[in-house]
């Protein structure tokens, strides 16, 4: 069973999935766990229209999805490479490297 999404996870969903009409339903008969595997897989067209989604968060969005990373909460590593990349990337951009950093050491990630 998945996480219940609040207020914010909701407002950022939307913002990146507004085709989703505001459901965070699977189809499956239950919500999705995470943000941004469904945006990954099911709504980007492509690593281009992923990276797209997500440049349409401010730096207090993404710092937030960074820190669920940092507690467990969302998970980036079953994103497609290219969109663990970009989100990576948008994390030094608009918080800071030693954010991304810090996500890539709690994560495991080499390089």
């Amino acid at each position: 069973m998945g996480r219940v999404f609040s207020e914010t996870d909701n407002r950022i969903f939307n913002k990146l999935a507004p085709e989703a009409g505001g459901s965070t339903d699977s189809g499956a008969g239950h919500s999705f766990p995470f943000i941004l595997r469904p945006i990954s897989h099911r709504f980007a067209e492509s690593g281009e229209d992923f990276r797209e989604r997500l440049s349409r968060l401010d730096a207090e969005e993404i710092e937030y999805l960074a820190d669920l990373v940092l507690s467990n909460q969302e998970e980036i590593t079953s994103l497609d490479e290219e969109d663990m990349e970009s989100f990576l990337d948008l994390v030094e951009e608009k918080i800071s490297f030693d954010k991304r950093q810090e996500i890539t050491h709690h994560l495991g990630i080499v390089g």
